[in-house]
């Protein structure tokens, strides 16, 4: 199977803290691949190693055959990586519209003298980018909140429009760090319909999630990482069954404090 994503023998270390080694992951073209593990097993590194906000210790990241070391992370969203994070990042006094189209500068075509409002290719660029801000809205099922502001959105529909923005940048791979985070049980069955539509119209999506249902019912291939290592990857039941996985979730017999005589 062709890798969209390939990560060969990443480490990151933190002067003599080792979050990450010798990962290697290759996340399909088309899907949705999640990745899975305790709380500091290094997930959210990964993912900032993927995006430039880091740079590996160790070894290699390329997407589509082109290495990404030395890019810039706007490079590498221009190049068609774009993500989420786990604390919602909005402008909340601007209108839902104009958060999704701050998503698209990167691909409007005016340029700099184009930006004069007089001028027909800002009026036509413009245009473009509002219907293609309200498409993505109506994907989220947030297109009759359009000229709202940000702020008055519920913590869900937040969530939403942060994904939103994210497709604005028309990626190929869609990075999502743990998208039902605060959600309520409705909230998630929701968002899991609008990924799997997301997912069907193309796009390569990655998650970390740490909702085992979320991501066992979405996600074709999952790996697990604990304490910097991959210590398993496959489907949902290989996952659920692994005996290495039951171990790092939930210890071990002997592990147990004795009971005091």
């Amino acid at each position: 199977m062709s890798a969209n994503l390939e990560l060969k023998n990443i480490s990151r270390h933190f002067g003599g803290l080792k979050v990450l080694q010798d990962v290697n992951l290759k996340i399909p073209q088309g899907g949705i691949f999640g990745l899975i593990g305790p709380n500091g097993a290094g997930k959210t590194t990964v993912f900032n190693l993927i995006t430039g906000l880091l740079p590996p210790t160790s070894g290699t990241i390329s997407f589509d055959g082109r290495d990404l070391a030395g890019q810039k992370p706007y490079e590498i969203t221009r190049g068609g990586i774009a993500r989420t994070f786990q604390n919602i990042r909005l402008f909340k006094e601007m209108s839902l519209l104009e958060n999704v189209m701050v998503g698209m500068h990167a691909q409007l075509r005016y340029g700099n003298w184009g930006l004069l409002a007089t001028s027909g290719l800002f009026r036509s660029e413009e245009k473009r980018a509002r219907e293609r801000a309200r498409e993505l809205l109506s994907w989220m099922k947030l297109d009759h909140k359009a000229e709202d502001t940000a702020d008055n959105l519920s913590y869900g529909e937040q969530r939403k429009l942060e994904l939103a923005r994210a497709l604005a940048t028309e990626p190929r791979l869609l990075l999502l760090d743990e998208p039902v985070a605060g959600m309520n049980a409705n909230e998630k069955t929701d968002l899991m319909r609008e990924i799997e539509q997301i997912s069907a119209r193309g796009y390569t999506i990655f998650m970390i999630e740490h909702d085992m249902r979320f991501v066992m019912g979405l996600c074709q291939e999952i790996a697990v990482l604990n304490f910097g290592r991959i210590i398993a990857q496959g489907d949902a039941d290989q996952i659920r069954n692994d005996p290495q996985v039951i171990e790092a979730y939930l210890g071990r017999e002997d592990d147990e404090p004795e009971a005091a005589a």
